[in-house]
């Protein structure tokens, strides 16, 4: 049976830091990524990237049906946007690593990307709408790119001071403001 991993909470190091390609697809990728999905669930969540569980390789596990469907995971290893849109949307934005915060972000409508799968063939597919959102965040987190980096400085200081507080009540510890 796999267990879920604990969820790394903004702001932390492993959260900036950019993953290293995966040179193998393996049993314990495999099993990697399997974890990463039962905690995406659990979160909940629709994406989740390896540093966001302290694994500093490229690997995404996503899931972008919706509510009442069935589930449609994707397991990606070593994603890469290979072509973006020139057409944009702004849409809100949320992030397991930096929960109760949501801002709109701007980013290209439809994208092409290429992966491998957890076979290790590669794949190429174009998204469009939610699944292209969620494969840019979530390559982004393998760069050491939070989405709170798209915003004013204002609001991603907002975002970090909330984090902040939040890891030290995680913690036990009282904050200057309790």
């Amino acid at each position: 049976m796999v267990s879920s991993a604990p969820i790394l909470i903004a702001p932390d190091r492993r959260l900036k830091t950019r993953c290293k390609p995966i040179d193998e697809v393996d049993d314990s990728i495999r099993r990697r990524l399997d974890e990463m999905l039962v905690t995406m669930y659990e979160a909940p969540g629709i994406g989740l990237a390896g540093p966001q569980i302290g694994d500093e390789r490229r690997l995404v596990v996503i899931d972008v049906a919706r509510e009442g469907d069935p589930p449609a995971p994707m397991k990606l290893v070593n994603p890469e946007v290979t072509w973006f849109s020139d057409e944009t949307c702004l849409m809100s934005e949320g992030c397991l690593s930096i929960p109760d915060v949501y801002y709109d972000v701007k980013r290209p409508e439809r994208v092409k990307f290429t992966y491998l799968d957890e076979t290790g063939t590669e794949r190429e597919q174009e998204a469009d709408g939610l699944l292209a959102r969620c494969i840019q965040h979530e390559i982004d987190h393998l760069n050491g790119i939070l989405f709170i980096d798209h915003v004013s400085m204002l609001k991603r200081n907002m975002a970090l001071t909330k984090m902040k507080k939040l890891k030290a009540q995680r913690a036990g510890k009282r904050t200057l403001r309790d």
